[in-house]
């Protein structure tokens, strides 16, 4: 992954790391491995992500890759 910085604007760059970290699902990968979880909770928590995710598919329509 790679941020260019323009103008010594460090700050706007910083910005445009974490927003593309937080796409990608890095802190949520993070918070989710800082504790050890159950197999069962694994599992649950996974078929709840799937849930809402196919509830936002469903609402906002097909947006496929082109």
């Amino acid at each position: 992954m790679e941020v260019k910085v323009w103008d010594n604007n460090i700050e706007k760059a910083i910005k445009s790391l974490k927003n593309k970290l937080n796409k990608e699902g890095v802190f949520k990968e993070l918070k989710n491995k800082r504790f050890y979880e159950k197999p069962s909770v694994k599992e649950k928590r996974k078929r709840v992500e799937a849930r809402k995710k196919r509830a936002k598919a469903l609402k906002g329509g097909f947006k496929g890759r082109r």
